[in-house]
């Protein structure tokens, strides 16, 4: 176990914020590096769970406002820290297709900034927060770490060259870096720009109609407390470098059977139609992920605990409960696309 600080960045996003509370609940020391607004708000650090008050209170978690693409900010932030989880990233499809130059801006230069701030800093070990979206359509099933890279979008392409930032710096500088691989991860706090608050969402409101996009793509979709298992498990794992790992749950449901579980788990009867809005180019659209998760149990001694149907409905159950709580459900625009 880890014992010196670590650093977060990204920590006041959504997977961040659940990571930041298991850390801190192990006892860690971090420094949760989120990003900077004249507001002082911390993101979803500022409604994290009552548990992780002492922790702020007693300087275990410092939260350090900044930006990834201003280098010597990170290199400030790094000084005393041991270890990093870089999750900090534009991660919204339909936005990259917007605004593409801001996700090499933020994902591949922020990246870069992170590492030789790391390199300079003589860290132990640096995880890089990959997507499953980095292997576009599956051209095999289960996924393995092998499978090609094919950036479907520009946000898959610049977690590719976000990837290989940081694997480069294994392999140039020595820098222990590990690459991990998330497959599609949900819980309570995500975006609606996202397929299953989005569906949450729409039920919770009283809609009788959803509005989605494409039905047929198939998706491997992990909790987020398993995704945060695997993070930590691999920041742990010292013989790890130059390793990239899958983290998923190995089991898959099509988009069109994924609203009609959460339909019936929130006991309503809904139809769906197709908002044209919401559909990815067709050049883009990924149409089957499934990751092989055999690395990660091997390496990492991990394993996900919602796999399977009755795992992915579990945490679904979880994930409406969150949502279903009248102050949180307040803080989204329901019905509205978010880009």
């Amino acid at each position: 176990m880890a014992e010196g600080r670590i650093l977060v960045t990204g920590a006041d996003g959504f997977i961040g914020s659940h990571l930041v509370e298991a850390l801190a609940a192990s006892g860690r020391k971090l420094r949760a590096f989120v990003l900077y607004n004249a507001q002082d708000q911390r993101g979803w650090l500022d409604h994290v769970g009552a548990g992780v008050a002492p922790a702020f209170a007693d300087g275990r978690i410092e939260v350090i406002a900044g930006d990834v693409r201003d280098g010597p900010a990170l290199h400030a932030a790094m000084q005393g820290c041991e270890r990093v989880l870089h999750l900090a990233a534009l991660v919204g499809i339909p936005y990259s297709y917007v605004a593409p130059a801001s996700y090499i801006d933020v994902n591949v230069k922020g990246t870069l900034n992170v590492v030789e701030a790391a390199r300079q800093a003589g860290v132990a070990r640096v995880v890089q927060v990959s997507t499953s979206e980095v292997y576009g359509t599956a051209r095999r099933v289960p996924i393995d770490e092998e499978h090609p890279l094919v950036g479907q979008s520009p946000y898959s392409a610049s977690k590719i060259g976000a990837d290989q930032i940081a694997l480069a710096y294994w392999r140039s500088f020595g820098l222990p870096v590990t690459v991990v691989r998330p497959f599609n991860t949900y819980g309570p706090r995500q975006s609606t720009r996202a397929i299953i608050p989005t569906i949450i969402t729409q039920i919770a409101g009283g809609a009788e109609r959803l509005k989605l996009g494409a039905l047929t793509p198939t998706r491997d979709f992990s909790f987020v407390a398993d995704t945060v298992a695997g993070m930590i498990a691999a920041l742990d794992r010292d013989d790890a470098s130059g390793e990239t790992i899958n983290l998923g749950s190995g089991h898959e449901i099509a988009i069109g059977a994924l609203a009609e579980t959460i339909a019936r788990l929130m006991g309503r009867d809904v139809a769906v139609e197709t908002d044209a809005d919401r559909l990815r180019p067709a050049g883009s659209e990924v149409e089957r992920l499934l990751a092989d998760n055999t690395k990660a149990r091997r390496m990492l001694g991990w394993q996900p605990e919602y796999a399977g149907a009755r795992g992915l409905e579990r945490g679904l159950e979880a994930t409406i409960a969150w949502f279903r709580d009248p102050a949180n459900l307040a803080r989204y625009r329901i019905g509205r696309y978010t880009v």
